[in-house]
């Protein structure tokens, strides 16, 4: 059966809010899972550039998500997804066990490449090209993987080095929590998805565009060796001010019987916390 969670980008929006709709989520039994995001500037009108005249306000992700777990106690929480440039990966694995023990176990940890040039070079993170950017990631996946699952970690890469390095306390969930990999890139991305993840994200795409993509994943799965119905996929669903939620509870449905297993509602602003109650109030009638 689909799952049904709510994304709160983290931006122009206050704390207050993002507390009231986060417990309003953990209140409606319809949704099993809240997520934010990795970054650092508003975003616009547009789902990805950043905006070009006042950035506005944005809260950091994972602050907000360590305070966003004493807070709620019933929903899965994670941030949607974390560039991998934007912490090195012993600090990202540090973080992600503190967060899975302080939120009793409920934590989704969502890994990304990275590919927001403006914030990068306004923030002077190197970001790197294309090749870079999947290059360093496929190291950092590996070193989370290995401090969250190891005693002690020996890894020396081109980007990244550590040294009988450990992590402790280990997580609450066993052996690390679920990785979630975003991105839907067929050379580079989905193999690492296929050797790694625990989940995989498809991003904002149409029915024939994800099934196709899925189709490449299954492909990648079964050249390593991994049966493809072990990563569990989730797609977004973009959210609009004034939309029909009839109309996106169809869509939520098309997407569903598609194959998904979790559909992701990806609020454009920062919507009252009536609003989520009113969206799950619809789909709990179908």
């Amino acid at each position: 059966m689909v799952e049904y969670a709510i994304k709160t980008p983290s931006h122009h929006g206050t704390w207050q809010q993002f507390l009231e709709l986060w417990q309003t989520i953990d209140d409606c039994e319809i949704y099993s899972q809240a997520w934010n995001f990795d970054h650092f500037y508003a975003f616009g009108s547009d789902l990805y550039p950043v905006a070009d005249d006042q950035p506005g306000p944005c809260l950091e992700s994972w602050t907000m998500l360590a305070a966003l777990a004493q807070a709620t106690c019933r929903i899965r929480i994670g941030s949607m997804v974390n560039a991998m440039h934007h912490r090195h990966p012993a600090v990202t694995a540090n973080m992600a066990t503190t967060l899975d023990i302080i939120s009793g176990g409920r934590l989704d940890l969502g890994l990304g490449a990275g590919w927001n040039v403006e914030e990068s070079e306004a923030y002077g993170i190197d970001l790197g090209s294309v090749k870079q950017r999947l290059d360093r990631f496929e190291e950092g996946v590996e070193v989370i993987v290995r401090l969250l699952s190891q005693h002690t970690t020996d890894f020396t890469g081109d980007y990244y080095r550590v040294t009988d390095a450990h992590c402790e306390p280990k997580a609450i969930q066993r052996p690390h929590p679920p990785l979630l990999i975003g991105g839907g890139g067929r050379t580079r991305t989905l193999p690492i998805v296929a050797k790694w993840a625990q989940k995989w994200d498809g991003g904002f795409r149409s029915v024939t565009d994800w099934q196709d993509t899925n189709e490449a994943l299954v492909e990648c799965c079964e050249e390593v060796g991994r049966d493809p119905f072990d990563i569990q996929r989730t797609i977004h669903l973009p959210w609009d001010p004034g939309v029909d939620l009839s109309m996106l509870a169809d869509r939520a449905a098309e997407l569903a019987a598609a194959g998904l297993d979790q559909v992701i509602f990806n609020m454009q602003r920062t919507y009252a916390p009536a609003d989520v109650e009113a969206l799950g109030a619809v789909l709990a009638e179908r």
